[in-house]
């Protein structure tokens, strides 16, 4: 008793302390000239929204958000379907934060990516949503939303990724002095100032705070100021003191004017007196919606007071968790439990009754009927048309400052290519050692061609080792992505230009190491190839990785797969198995054509044995010329240029970075329709099939109608 003391003693002492923070906090948000003390919209908030919204600013941008008879079912890949959210409704206000509340599979992450439009393709939603009493599908900026997961880049500090997503969006005719004052004053907002200047963290770096990269997550999606943010569970992992802090913080940002819903797991008292409404599912039907102060009165009018000493969100979420139940019915079955409290009505009855008493009640009360007398007063009343736009910055200004943000963390990510340049270094001085001055002896034919096969093959093969950090750029891509902030084809072209000096970097040094360590064919135009021809074997490599990247995004999948490919590759590359050797269906054509060992061991081969004459076996015969070589030996057509066995490389970077953009797409836009034109396919033959067994059951009547003639005059 005495250690639980302490506990909540030190966490009430550390709760204190943060709002003690916070105050000082608001006093110095008061004094910023970024930052508005009013809820009404700052004035640089208002120049935005003028901008954006290329009409006359009228005062009243806020969002009023109501749905009604809300129903979302999914279809199953059997083609049954299954109703997650039944007949919901409810509204959200300027001014105000409403927290969705249930136990785990109860749908309030399922009716927030349903009110915010990001329901999955086999998810199917009947009834009305209003924005502003219209019915308008969310843009980009005028509705945001943080995502559970804080997909951010680790290398870049608080400040750097602030302001990178600020030039990413605000318009290119703001001036700097503006966009400065913007971002310094939403790291005032979020309480971030005492660490702008740290870095997220990742690997091998250590960061802030996981309060911190939470409130780091918002400050990213409220600088275009959306007056409706969505947020998924923004306080899960964090501890009471930095919840509260999180919570306080999206209290300010409500008070401002802006209309905030979050997904809220299981709170603690201090952070459910910051919500202004309190949204309760269980099992995807309303248990209460209204003022979240009132709920306890509710519980206690339904039969359920919430017991002194109990944290009514703990008591509220154990009135409609079908899981104590279970708990119950172990603990009793073990003869752990053997003594009950009479003063809880919930030993009483079991938890799927208390649901359903709830939901009834809930029905026959006046806070439904409240709610659904606001909704149709919003539905009547046509508001401001929210349509923000997305990103306001130009296609030129997404790429440089993407390329420049990308090129910073791989300057930082030791992982990313640092360790794999000394990884190259140490390799080809292996191979350099080994092959140490090859000459031109007799056994130097095969020596050449070895090494030429080993690097080309699997020195080139280490590149997928870049395939988790990849894997991290497509999450922070898919996130940002998801809220407008750039295009994919601005993605692509900057994450091309920025691996670039990396890769030439990695290849030249290791390819001239390799180089004059072998003392390959001399000469400088026959040294560029080499290093030339490595460089885009790598590229490609990485080309594919990303393409791969896009789809998969399991770090031992996606290299699995990498490896799989670049195997099969290498079997069709003309050194294990001679070209003219090579099965002609499917491996010669197309296999051999595709694999990009082919073209750089068919280039290097020319490149290093054109020109040279080899010693006999016995020194009575003539020499041998690499000409001679590559057509007996290694089966290579002397007549077609090594430059253009260079310029297929080169254009095998161009297929595959398109390939990784037209992937990106088709998972963005033909995925979707896809999954959701077979799930409407399944249901629809499942329906088919329930059809057809009714019309095939067959009916007593009809045997009693046909044998009633047959029986006696006699009998009725």
């Amino acid at each position: 008793m005495n250690k639980a003391g302490a506990g909540t003693a030190k966490e009430a002492a550390a709760v204190g302390q943060v709002k003690a923070e916070l105050e000082d906090a608001g006093k110095a948000a008061g004094r910023a000239v970024a930052v508005a003390a009013a809820p009404a919209l700052s004035p640089l908030s208002e120049t935005l929204w003028r901008e954006k919204a290329a009409v006359e600013f009228l005062g009243d941008v806020s969002a009023r958000l109501a749905w009604r008879d809300l129903t979302v079912t999914v279809a199953l890949g059997s083609g049954d379907t299954q109703t997650v959210l039944e007949a919901l409704t409810g509204y959200a206000e300027p001014g105000t934060i409403t927290a969705l509340m249930g136990p785990s599979g109860s749908g309030k992450s399922t009716l927030l990516d349903a009110l915010a439009g990001r329901l999955a393709a086999n998810a199917f939603l009947s009834g009305t949503i209003l924005l502003n009493g219209r019915k308008a599908n969310l843009s980009f900026g005028a509705a945001a939303y943080v995502t559970q997961d804080d997909n951010l880049i680790g290398t870049l500090t608080v400040r750097e990724t602030i302001s990178y997503s600020a030039r990413l969006r605000l318009p290119d005719n703001m001036p700097m002095d503006e966009k400065r004052a913007l971002v310094e004053g939403t790291i005032v907002e979020m309480g971030l100032q005492d660490c702008a200047d740290t870095v997220i963290g990742n690997w091998h770096l250590r960061g802030v705070s996981g309060g911190e990269k939470r409130r780091v997550s918002i400050a990213l999606e409220i600088l275009m100021r959306p007056r409706l943010l969505f947020l998924d569970e923004p306080t899960s992992g964090l501890d009471s003191a930095s919840a509260f802090f999180v919570t306080q913080t999206l209290r300010g940002l409500a008070r401002d004017g802006r209309t905030v819903i979050a997904s809220i797991h299981q709170p603690s008292s201090e952070v459910f007196e910051l919500f202004d409404r309190l949204y309760l599912l269980s099992g995807g039907k309303t248990v209460y919606f209204g003022q979240a102060s009132e709920a306890c009165e509710f519980f206690a009018q339904a039969g359920f007071p919430c017991p002194p000493l109990r944290n009514p969100s703990d008591h509220f979420l154990r009135c409609i968790n079908r899981d104590f139940d279970k708990v119950k019915a172990t603990l009793k079955g073990s003869m752990k439990m053997r003594f009950e409290r009479s003063d809880d009505p919930l030993e009483h009855i079991t938890t799927s009754d208390a649901i359903r008493r709830l939901f009834s009640y809930y029905q026959h009360s006046q806070h439904y009927l409240t709610a659904r007398q606001k909704v149709d007063e919003m539905a009547r009343v046509k508001g401001t048309v929210l349509d923000a736009g997305g990103s306001q910055a130009s296609f030129g200004m997404q790429a440089v400052t993407l390329t420049k943000r990308s090129f910073v963390n791989m300057s930082r990510d030791f992982g990313y290519y640092w360790l794999r340049l000394v990884i190259y270094i140490v390799v080809t001085v292996c191979i350099g050692s080994i092959y140490l001055n090859v000459g031109t002896k007799y056994n130097s034919i095969l020596a050449r061609g070895a090494c030429a096969s080993f690097i080309f093959g699997f020195v080139t093969f280490m590149s997928i080792g870049g395939f988790p950090s990849f894997v991290e750029d497509m999450k922070v891509f898919q996130r940002e992505r998801l809220n407008g902030h750039y295009g994919v084809l601005a993605f692509v072209i900057s994450n091309t230009l920025s691996a670039m000096p990396f890769l030439i970097l990695i290849t030249f040094l290791s390819g001239t190491l390799c180089y004059f360590m072998v003392r390959l064919h001399p000469g400088f135009m026959h040294y560029l190839f080499f290093v030339l021809c490595l460089y885009a074997s790598v590229t490609v490599v990485e080309s594919l990785m990303m393409a791969i990247a896009s789809i998969i995004p399991n770090f031992l999948m996606g290299i699995i797969i990498g490896a799989g490919i670049q195997g099969i590759f290498m079997l069709v590359s003309g050194y294990f198995r001679l070209p003219h050797d090579i099965p002609k269906p499917f491996w010669r054509y197309p296999m051999s054509y595709i694999s990009f060992h082919y073209w750089a061991l068919q280039g290097q081969y020319q490149n290093d044995l054109v020109g040279l004459v080899f010693d006999n076996q016995d020194e009575e015969l003539p020499k041998i010329p690499g000409e001679y070589i590559l057509e007996n030996v290694f089966q290579i057509d002397v007549s077609r240029s090594k430059w253009l066995d260079l310029s297929v490389l080169f254009g095998m970077i161009v297929i595959y970075r398109l390939l990784f953009f037209a992937m990106i797409k088709v998972s963005e836009d033909v995925t979707p329709w896809v999954r959701g034109y077979i799930a409407r396919r399944r249901v629809q033959h499942r329906r088919r099939e329930a059809e057809l067994a009714m019309v095939r059951t067959p009916s007593l009547r009809g045997y009693v109608v046909d044998a009633a003639p047959e029986l006696p005059a006699d009998r009725p």
